[in-house]
């Protein structure tokens, strides 16, 4: 309401000031024309039901995933991949959902079972192409754009989104294990002290799983929605999104071991419980990354026609 919050009030001297930051990916538009776009979309859009619908799929699809990763890891040409697997899990999984994990994938790696590889690749499909074809759907509303693909191309389009993330992971852990090897051999040529090595290897792996994460959120955002090419490949919404997934799950493995009580309420289910919220946050950040991207467009659109 005009005139009930004084022009001094701290309140106001913000929002004046929004008015004039233009933040880099934004394409020349302030942060107050992007946010009224964006809190209005967000109440319209039901981010946190497609969250939930988005993040079941995945909760499905990820269980036979490993299982048909894992006994795939024999016919992989990089040495200890299975290690960087479980390295590169422990980095993302909070640490209760990591130790359920571990457990359950050391034991596919110590007795296979040659029935899971068929089982298992199937239920993957099925389930990773549901949460991929919710991603689709969710990102085409938030771009008013009805989906006129048919069932099986949305299906086929999912299935190639997946198959191109999976590439994606196998080679992250590729070049992680490479500059291994290239460390050790610089360790042994006596380039580098040994602490230093380890230090450069953890730095490595570090910085290969962000651009993994931007990568990939980048690929979703550019290729998964009906309208191509509407927004930059490298994106506002997808810098937001992998800052925010890395920083939450962070944030969320330190309240997991600190402060949680699910295992006590719950026992072992209290695993699931975590694991599910886990994915669910993680899913949502990924639906505002991309309302970010959807309110700049937005709002970039209302300035030109202001301007005609």
């Amino acid at each position: 309401m005009p005139g009930l919050i004084p022009e001094s009030t701290p309140v106001k001297a913000f929002i004046n000031a929004t008015k004039k930051w233009v933040l880099p990916g934004f394409d020349g538009i302030c942060v107050y024309e992007v946010s009224r776009f964006f809190f209005r979309s967000f109440q319209e859009d039901g981010i946190t039901e497609k969250a939930g619908s988005i993040s079941y799929s995945f909760f499905m699809a990820i269980f036979p995933g490993m299982i048909f990763m894992f006994t795939l890891i024999p016919y992989f040409p990089i040495d200890n991949f299975e290690i960087q697997l479980f390295r590169m899990l422990h980095e993302f999984l909070p640490e209760k959902a990591y130790e359920k994990a571990i457990v359950v994938l050391s034991d596919i790696l110590n007795r296979p079972r040659g029935g899971l590889m068929s089982v298992g690749f199937l239920f993957t499909l099925y389930f990773a192409t549901n949460g991929i074809s919710s991603m689709i759907n969710a990102f085409n509303k938030m771009n008013f754009t009805k989906e006129t693909r048919s069932f099986i191309s949305l299906r086929i389009i999912s299935l190639w989104l997946f198959f191109v993330l999976t590439i994606m992971i196998v080679i992250a852990i590729g070049l992680i294990v490479g500059s291994h090897f290239l460390v050790n051999f610089l360790e042994k040529q006596v380039f580098l002290n040994h602490s230093v090595a380890i230090v450069s290897v953890r730095i490595t792996e570090f910085l290969i799983l962000i651009a993994l994460c931007f990568f990939s959120i980048s690929f979703l955002y550019y290729y998964a929605p009906k309208r191509k090419g509407r927004y930059r490949f490298i994106s506002a919404g997808g810098t937001f999104a992998t800052i925010a997934l890395i920083l939450s799950s962070q944030l969320f493995n330190f309240y997991i071991n600190n402060f949680s009580k699910y295992n006590v309420l719950y026992g072992s289910i209290g695993t699931l419980i975590i694991f599910m919220i886990w994915l669910n946050f993680n899913a949502m950040i990924l639906l505002i990354g991309y309302e970010l991207n959807a309110s700049i467009q937005s709002a970039k659109s209302h300035k030109c026609k202001e301007l005609q």
